[in-house]
């Protein structure tokens, strides 16, 4: 490892800015602990803060719990590679958020769920339920929380300068200190995470435009710089590549607007315990209001995440960064754009970008962590260890299983620096079991006859069909499909289909098996639907529809500028 020079380490101001930062946000925390806490904890105020949490805390929440290293680092590392485009990801967010929020969160609402595998045990049986409790436990401690603590100690090792196992430890620790005052702490020490975030976010922003306005002689004017890097870097503002493009094997073409985007998004906000547990416990007007609060700040992420990186490509054009973004083998690492930036702050201002960063990472460890005590305490624990178990005994269970999860997954997260790109590969190989897990969750809702066999099929071969598509160019030229836009070649010169496409290929074959599988059964028509589903429901607010229709513009707009 190359030796840090000052610049990669705090400053005196630094340290006390993140000092205001952690004790607001721990005493902010007690105080709502102290506040909130009912005479007795019960699992639905602990897990789920029932009724407690506000709209704005709701959809906070929600951003802070999705937001974290891979954001900063991650997405800024894109948008200096690929561009604009990388903000796909965010906007689709957008409206996903919103389609939830009218089809998925009334059914949740309607039938008392409070976890993923709480649905599937009530909509098919007992066997899809632990199947799938099981494998999102593995998921959550093994990829997930261990991701999130392995990236975010990168990161924060990569600005401060310090050592990286002591940002693990300090990490895990900061986040199990939040997650144990249970989902009320969380919700509202989120809504000062996500100010942080946002705040630290824009100033990293504002410096970066600011050295782009001032390089070209322009002075400190960010409008002019903004002005520049948009001419400079015309070719990373479009969102929509052509079968050409380097990069089309990450976002292939129009499948960001119509194809594997909205599978992967679907997946992630309507049926990931992790995220909607923040809206399980509140009421529809209440769930739907945080939902679009969520939304709204949705569009506002690639301003905070992936405009610095392409700055940063801008500035590296013209002879900026060419130290700093090449390794000691002279190749270019577009993930250390943010880090770079962040370094160059003033001292203070520097301390806020990195209690942003910190901030981001906390909540996301704190929401992963608390989303498996949930599904361990009551689809595990309660059903199968000790059904006779106390809401009290739940609790206990809960906040042991936190500290558990934090301690494994902290041990497991060096391991990760063996791999090239830790978050590229996660999200390939997570993204495995999205189709079927969608597809389980769509037919479950809209369709009674839907039996627990079909169900059952999708859950076990989501992960076979997947591997099979990643791994079939070892087997046979794809090389005919290239002209149809589902194979590009990779590196190497071998066709591969791109991860998007490849999601919609197996989401389409598992939905038909479905069907098949439904109709062929005599006894599907006997079939009864647990899971109601109340009409009236997806009726919304008229502010709601008012909220949702600017968002959808803003969407429409942003793609037809930057088409």
């Amino acid at each position: 490892m190359n030796q840090l020079t000052d610049t990669h380490h705090l400053k005196y101001w630094d340290y006390l800015v993140f000092l205001v930062y952690f004790v607001i946000v721990a005493g902010y925390g007690y105080y709502i602990y102290q506040r909130k806490r009912a005479k007795t904890t019960s699992t639905k105020d602990f897990f789920l803060a029932e009724g407690s949490l506000t709209w704005w805390a709701i959809g906070a929440s929600l951003i802070a719990s999705n937001i974290s290293a891979e954001h900063f680092i991650g997405q800024s590392g894109s948008g200096f590679a690929l561009g604009l485009a990388i903000s796909t990801y965010e906007w689709m967010a957008a409206a996903t958020l919103i389609i939830v929020a009218v089809f998925f969160i009334p059914v949740y609402l309607k039938n008392k769920i409070y976890t993923m595998p709480q649905f599937l045990l009530e909509r098919y049986n007992s066997t899809v339920s632990t199947i799938m409790a099981i494998f999102w436990l593995l998921v959550y401690v093994f990829v997930n929380l261990t991701s999130i603590i392995y990236l975010g100690a990168l990161a924060i090792t990569a600005i401060s300068g310090i050592p990286f196992l002591w940002c693990i430890v300090g990490l895990s620790v900061f986040a199990v200190i939040v997650t144990l005052g249970g989902m009320k702490v969380i919700g509202y020490t989120d809504v000062i995470q996500v100010f942080v975030l946002i705040v630290g976010g824009l100033a990293t922003t504002y410096l970066a435009l600011r050295m782009v306005s001032t390089h070209f002689g322009y002075g400190e004017n960010i409008l002019k710089g903004l002005s520049l890097v948009r001419e400079k870097a015309d070719s990373h503002f479009h969102m929509i590549f052509s079968k050409e493009h380097n990069y089309y094997k990450d976002l292939p073409g129009l499948s960001v607007l119509i194809g594997g985007m909205w599978i992967n998004n679907l997946n992630y906000w309507g049926c990931n315990q992790y995220i909607i547990q923040r809206a399980l416990g509140a009421d529809l007007k209440t769930a739907r209001s945080g939902i679009l609060f969520a939304a709204f700040l949705k569009l506002l992420i690639p301003v905070i995440a992936v405009l610095p990186g392409i700055t940063a490509y801008v500035l590296f054009q013209e002879g900026v960064f060419n130290e700093e973004l090449r390794n000691a083998a002279g190749v270019i690492k577009p993930d250390q754009a943010y880090p770079t930036l962040m370094n160059l702050l003033p001292e203070g201002l520097k301390g806020l970008a990195f209690a942003a960063l910190t901030a981001a990472i906390v909540a996301s460890l704190a929401g992963k962590a608390n989303s498996i005590s949930t599904i361990f305490s009551l689809d595990i624990y309660h059903r199968y260890f000790n059904k006779e178990a106390s809401e009290k005994q739940l609790v206990k269970v809960g906040r042991i299983t936190v500290i558990v999860a934090m301690v494994i997954a902290s041990l497991v997260a060096p391991a990760l620096t063996t791999l090239d790109q830790a978050y590229q590969f996660i999200q390939d190989y997570v993204g495995f079991i999205s189709p079927g897990v969608l597809a389980i969750f769509l037919l479950g809702f809209f369709w009674k006859r839907t039996t627990s066999k079909a169900a059952l099929a999708a859950a076990v071969l989501t992960i076979p069909l997947s591997t099979l598509l990643k791994f079939l160019p070892l087997w046979m030229d794809l090389s005919p499909l290239y002209n149809l836009g589902l194979a590009v070649p990779n590196e190497n010169g071998v066709y591969e289909i791109p991860f998007l496409d490849r999601m919609t290929m197996v989401f389409v074959v598992l939905v038909s098996l479905m069907i098949i599988i439904t109709l062929v059964d005599s006894r599907s028509k006997l079939q009864k639907r647990v899971i109601e589903i109340d009409r009236s429901l997806f009726k919304s607010s008229p502010g709601f529809i008012v909220g949702s229709v600017i968002i959808m513009g803003v969407l429409a707009a942003l793609y037809t500028v930057f088409w």
